[in-house]
């Protein structure tokens, strides 16, 4: 695969991870909504599930190398443990995995064996209140920053829940918010928001003081369609998640627009073994065409990705790992990239 180069970032495609899961457990993925990796390189999987299956809820586990290794969740409800719709994830310095749920109005807790630990959070528009938790990040002090997409706001805690501080209200000016969705946390302290409705990227200080505005409504380099997710590497780029281009951008530490990835996904392992076994479905791929020339009418970013297996189809999220890889899940397509800056 070509590596995606810009003047002062390379990103080398590595891999793809996933197969779709249409049962209730075990290998596979179903609707990935996000992904994050603990400190020993194993790879946690958001599975959001469509609401025919949400019974089967769960969170799995596996690693660079393909092995499967568990899955933990309780399923759907409200409940110690369970989920309804989960949204994003991110660790602690204790490796303590914090998974926010939009419809419970909460974050819940679990180690890396999915046990789970403890949650906090409810519905409401005071301080300390949720009406649609979504983005989380967790600075280095263990401090918790969550987007509260319907509340148009960010709120700050501790790891245990306490309320520290919050900031945002509804509208389109600088510091404002409309719908944020992702939220990530620089080297510095800094906190970065994927104003989702407003297509745009902010930066803030750690108390909620407007930095910088990135971006604006469009398909263009540096543009915004619905952005929902957002991470930065310790060097300052900053990755995108651009969901309504169907795309991930990357930006330098002042918002200036370095590279986009649209998607270069090959077979993942079990793929690979699940057509080894299947040699009917592998003769029906082969005379499928899978990278077509779209037709005019469907120029669009969203018929262009469905029909064009290799590229993102719902890159929801993004994530880094302590080894500069980046990961990018595909709700639509059951499935994660795995992209290294050299």
């Amino acid at each position: 695969m070509s590596p995606q180069v810009s003047s002062t970032v390379t990103l080398n495609y590595v891999k793809t991870i996933g197969i779709v899961n249409n049962g209730f457990n075990g290998r596979g993925f179903a609707n990935p909504y996000d992904v994050a990796v603990s400190r020993d390189g194993r790879i946690f999987v958001l599975n959001r599930c469509d609401p025919p299956r949400a019974e089967a809820i769960r969170i799995g586990v596996c690693n660079l190398d393909e092995d499967y290794l568990a899955e933990f969740g309780n399923g759907y409800g409200d409940g110690d443990g369970q989920l309804r719709l989960p949204v994003a994830m991110a660790f602690d310095s204790q490796d303590r995995l914090y998974v926010t749920d939009e419809y419970n109005q909460r974050v819940s807790i679990f180690d890396t064996e999915g046990h789970f630990l403890s949650k906090w959070g409810a519905f409401g528009h005071d301080e300390g209140q949720f009406d649609g938790p979504a983005g989380i990040a967790i600075n280095a002090n263990d401090q918790v920053y969550i987007a509260d997409q319907h509340n148009h706001r960010i709120q700050k805690y501790s790891r245990d829940g306490e309320f520290i501080l919050e900031w945002g209200e509804e509208g389109a000016g600088d510091g404002r918010l409309n719908m944020p969705w992702g939220v990530a946390v620089d080297a510095q302290g800094d906190v970065y928001v994927a104003d989702w409705r407003n297509d745009r990227l902010q930066k803030f200080s750690a108390d909620g003081h407007h930095i910088a505005t990135f971006g604006g409504p469009g398909q263009g380099d540096g543009q915004f369609n619905r952005p929902s997710g957002v991470a930065v590497d310790a060097e300052g780029l900053i990755y995108v998640a651009d969901w309504g281009n169907e795309r991930v951008q990357v930006l330098g530490p002042d918002g200036e627009f370095l590279l986009t990835l649209r998607g270069q996904a090959t077979l993942s392992k079990w793929a690979e073994e699940f057509f080894a076994v299947n040699p009917d479905e592998w003769e029906a791929r082969q005379q499928s065409d899978l990278i077509p020339d779209v037709p005019p009418h469907l120029n669009a970013p969203y018929h262009i990705s469905s029909q064009t297996e290799p590229y993102f189809w719902g890159p929801v999220a993004v994530s880094l790992d302590a080894d500069n890889r980046l990961y990018v899940p595909e709700t639509n397509r059951h499935r994660f990239q795995v992209y290294q800056k050299a």
